[in-house]
């Protein structure tokens, strides 16, 4: 059930680019694919959206084209689990600072050998009834990205990197920023030089960078330090915003 293509053309080194989303609505997963996107992260860590109600979305997304991540609300075995039996195209772990929190997410995410993520066929990931190739295909298809969110994850990224099973290790600038005592400062030259870091490390590891932007300058700003997983703001976020403009440019006067 998961998309091998997308997983395909981020180990090929291609850039991928996608959004995040919030909303309980298939349509809006929907128009991200009709809107071109690669791929859409359904946010649980930071937004109410469930098992039940990623499954429906998943659907809707992988019906448009769309590659359907799923950002876990914690580094747990039983949420990773879930996130990828319910046959998303990858998984996204929040707040991997050490070595061992990215040994954990793997073990979680990958089948023995790689891994020891709890095996029933009986899932929609394995088409409701499972094959005597299910486990092999899940370790080639799902996407691992481990988000780096603060000053001890990069102090520790080389030993994070150097974990096999790993496909991508996401920046999150917010929380890089905040780790720094300057929350919210984004585009800082304290934060930047640390994420600038992490993109020459991991290109000698020959694992994939990716990173959250708020604006497409921000976007093309990461692309050419060499991420390639770009996530492009917050659904909720841009329709928000272009209400706004669109309400302000109307003279009410």
């Amino acid at each position: 059930m998961a998309n091998t293509t997308f997983r395909t053309r981020l180990l090929n080194g291609e850039t991928v680019v996608g959004t995040f989303q919030l909303l309980d609505s298939a349509m809006v997963s929907e128009m991200i694919g009709v809107a071109g996107m690669d791929f859409v992260v359904y946010d649980q860590e930071h937004g109410p959206l469930g098992a039940e109600t990623t499954l429906e979305l998943a659907a809707a997304a992988q019906n448009r084209g769309v590659a359907p991540i799923v950002r876990v609300r914690s580094n747990e075995e039983a949420e990773i689990q879930r996130a990828l039996d319910i046959g998303s195209a990858g998984v996204q772990v929040p707040q991997v600072e050490t070595e061992a929190d990215a040994r954990a997410a793997v073990d979680a995410a990958r089948f023995d050998p790689l891994g020891s993520r709890g095996l029933s066929q009986y899932v929609r990931a394995g088409d409701y009834w499972g094959s005597d190739t299910y486990t092999e295909d899940q370790n080639e298809d799902v996407v691992l990205v481990v988000q780096v969110e603060g000053e001890r994850g990069v102090e520790n990224i080389e030993d994070i990197l150097a974990i096999d099973g790993i496909d991508a290790v996401f920046l999150g600038p917010y929380d890089l920023s905040q780790s720094l005592g300057i929350p919210g400062q984004v585009t800082h030259e304290r934060v930047e030089a640390l994420m600038e870091d992490v993109c020459e490390r991991a290109a000698e590891a020959g694992v994939a960078v990716g990173a959250f932007a708020d604006t497409p300058e921000i976007a093309n700003r990461w692309i050419d330090a060499g991420v390639q997983y770009v996530t492009l703001g917050v659904e909720a976020g841009l329709f928000t915003e272009h209400l706004s403009s669109l309400a302000a440019d109307v003279d009410t006067t």
